[in-house]
């Protein structure tokens, strides 16, 4: 398998193939690696930031793409990118102007697959979370399958506040399964607490 060179962003937030995320860049060194993304000079990886460890993120990270960008009021750019690939950055290298480049290796993305039974319950839940968060349901342009369980499952990893780590784990598995279990839990186990308060 070959590896491929990219330019690294980090940040706190997950993104996933086929998620969406807005971000703002305000730090000059961003703003020319942007220019050099969009001239074609490298792809885009985005990365969970990882605080004092060899990479300056974890190793599983999404190639992505942007799909729109904006001056903002205070001069930052605000940015949406669009999760595309899966995979594992195997190292990085800080250039001088402290930009990272990544050296990747593609990733297997997890295969469509239908929801149903009780899983649909979580599908129906993400739908009431965009309903409650319409900036981010803005991002998706109607452009949500909330009848694909890895769709579903994905944008739910993306948005609960777990720890990293406990997401890394979980999209480390072959697919969607034990993501989506683990949301299902969550729900039912929520639900359980509103019951007897």
């Amino acid at each position: 398998m070959q590896t491929q060179e990219m330019a690294l962003l980090t940040h706190d937030t997950l993104l996933l193939p086929q998620g969406r995320v807005e971000i703002r860049v305000i730090d000059p060194r961003y703003l020319s690696m942007i220019a050099e993304i969009l001239k074609g000079h490298y792809p885009l990886v985005f990365g969970m930031k990882k605080a004092n460890a060899e990479l300056p993120c974890y190793d599983m990270a999404t190639q992505c793409e942007i799909i729109d960008f904006n001056q903002l009021d205070d001069e930052s750019l605000g940015l949406v990118l669009e999760g595309k690939q899966k995979v594992r950055v195997l190292s990085a290298a800080q250039r001088r102007d402290g930009i990272w480049i990544s050296r990747v290796l593609r990733s297997n993305n997890w295969q469509q697959e239908p929801i149903y039974g009780e899983f649909e319950l979580i599908s129906a839940a993400l739908e009431q979370f965009y309903e409650v968060n319409p900036d981010l349901f803005g991002l998706y342009d109607n452009d949500i399958h909330l009848e694909d369980a890895t769709w579903v499952s994905q944008r739910w990893l993306e948005v609960l506040p777990l720890y990293n780590q406990d997401k890394q784990r979980l999209l480390n598995q072959p697919n969607c399964h034990q993501t989506m279990n683990f949301v299902l839990e969550l729900i039912k186990s929520h639900a359980r607490d509103n019951q007897h308060s």
